[in-house]
This record gives structure tokens, sequence and C-alpha cells, in this order.
């Protein structure tokens, strides 16, 4: 049975038995397949047996969130910590199997904390046209009596060639204007609302405007890594168009399959734990009453903690 949680407790946490219904919605591969019979599927099972299976050249955005460098239970599927060179081995494989499936033109965004990211980067570069790394605070995080904080993560943006497009409009951040400067009386580059000033800023290859999900939040679920829907939305909006292919071959909860059905993006998911495939599923039909996205609105990323100025806004 689901635990008793408080009321404004929106964590998706139910067991497996209780979520059949949802494991039923999603897919098994047994044999190579067209992109119809997957099309907006989660499928489960090994990622590294099902890539072989998907058809060659029809993906425009991964999204990668392999398992840490760490050893970590993900309910009841486990990954161990490895060696750097087996780690670095374990990276090259999914690599080679997934860059097959990308369309010439596609990007791809591989999430990694300190240490795995500088494993990561380094294959990447390998394989791929490096362009970025981003880096994320997290805002959570353990504190620790001899060392820093771990409050930040990365995200290594590269593309399949040198080929490839980027939405800068899509991404813009809305920030508070501290210091307004106006010419002639009007403001320059800014805008003056009811909520105070802002400006619409191009975004950087730093973020701390996001918000790790909380149980207050309908987007979250027991999964002990979920990315938020808010940093994967940059990523789907900045390197992809609405009806594009984004492909997940480490889903986890779902949020790259959620956030893409909900920015109008078709979708690919492959999880191996079933429990996480049903939480999935829930978090797809929700999605179905409520697109909206935390931190994301009127085209623009608002800075952490205006949720309040966002909810105004929308007459909420």
């Amino acid at each position: 049975m689901e635990k008793n949680k408080a009321e404004r407790n929106k964590t998706i946490d139910f067991p497996l038995e209780e979520g059949r219904e949802y494991l039923d919605r999603c897919i098994h591969i047994e044999q190579p397949v067209s992109w119809e019979t997957i099309q907006n599927q989660i499928i489960v099972g090994d990622t590294f047996q099902v890539l072989p299976k998907l058809p060659r050249g029809f993906v425009d955005l991964l999204i990668v969130d392999p398992p840490y460098n760490l050893t970590k239970n993900y309910h009841g599927n486990s990954f161990s910590h490895k060696k750097e060179a087996d780690y670095r081995a374990y990276t090259q494989r999914w690599l080679e199997l997934v860059l097959p499936l990308l369309k010439p033109n596609a990007s791809i965004y591989v999430c990694c904390d300190w240490k795995s990211s500088m494993i990561i980067g380094t294959v990447l570069q390998e394989y791929c046209y490096l362009q970025n790394r981003i880096t994320w605070q997290r805002e959570k995080g353990r504190g620790a009596k001899n060392n820093w904080k771990n409050g930040m993560e990365d995200i290594w943006f590269a593309t399949k060639s040198e080929e490839y497009s980027f939405h800068v409009d899509a991404v813009k951040m809305r920030r508070r204007v501290i210091a307004p400067y106006r010419e002639g009386g009007t403001p320059k580059d800014w805008e003056e609302t009811e909520e105070g000033k802002f400006r619409n800023t191009c975004p950087s290859n730093f973020w701390d405007d996001i918000s790790i999900p909380y149980w207050s939040m309908a987007e979250n679920t027991a999964h002990p890594t979920q990315k938020p829907e808010k940093l994967i939305a940059k990523l789907i909006l900045a390197s992809s168009q609405p009806g594009d292919i984004v492909l997940d071959p480490f889903s986890g909860a779902g949020t790259t399959a959620v956030t893409a059905k909900k920015l109008g993006r078709n979708f690919v998911g492959i999880e191996l734990n079933e429990l996480y495939c049903a939480w999935t599923q829930k978090r797809l039909e929700m999605a179905e009453k409520d697109s909206d996205i935390q931190g994301y609105s009127d085209g623009v990323f608002w800075e952490r903690n205006t949720s309040a100025i966002q909810k105004k806004k929308n007459g909420r």
C-alpha cells in the first residue's frame, strides 16, 4: 500500500502492484522495429539490448542521464561504482550504440556529476563535436564536514556533426532589472510591468534558476536522482522543434518523455526498472490535463523563487 502522505504531498511513489495498469501501457521489443512502433512510447528493457533494435537515423535530439559512477540502488536495480577505465568503457558502449540512431544534424546532451563529467567529456570529444559544458546549481545536496558541499552538476552539449540548430530565442531567461537604464525616458532592453522591471536575457552555460523537484510539486516522484522538468525543457527548446523526436535511453522516472510531450515533441524512452516505467506513464497521463512546467511561462524561463509573480501573471 502507498504510504499515507500529507495532503499537499504530490510525490508519485505507488508500488508496482498498484501500478500494473500503467506498466501495461509500456512496450517490450524483441526484434527490430520501425519508428511507428515506438513513437511516443516507453520501452521496458535494458537499453544495451534495446538500442540495436531501433531504426537508424531517426533521432533529432538525444538526452542522456546515465547512472553516475556511484554505487546506488534504484528501487531494486543497483549500479556499482566502477574503476575509471571501466566507466569509460561503459560510456563508450552506450554511445556507440546510440550514435547510429541520430540524424546527421542531431544534438546531444549528457548529464553527469563532477567526477563522471571528466570521463564523459573526454569520451564525447572522441566521438562527437563538443560544443559546451553546462553547469547547473542543484540547490539541494548533503553537507560535508571535510569538503565543499556538492551542489553542482554538469551537462555536456555535443552534436553529431558541425551542422546543427540552436534556438536561443526559445530559452531566454527573465531576470529582474536591478539598475534599469532608460533612453529618452523609455526602458532600454527591459520592460516595466505591474510585478516589476524585467529583462529577457540570453542564457549562459551556468544555470542557477533550477529547483530540484520536491514533495509539493506535481512532477515529483520517489526516484532518487530525478531531473527537473524545467532543466530538461531548456535542452528540448534550445535544440529541437515541435514534432521532432527526442530519445532518452536511461529514462528513469520519465522527465524527458513528459517534458517532450508538454512541449509538443515526440519521444522514445527506454527504462529497465518496471516501477519507474509505471510512474512515467502516470506522469504522461497527468500531462494530458496539465502541460505546465514549473518556472517556465510566456515563452521565457523565470528566475528561481518567482513562482508568485508567475502565477499572478497567469491569473492564478
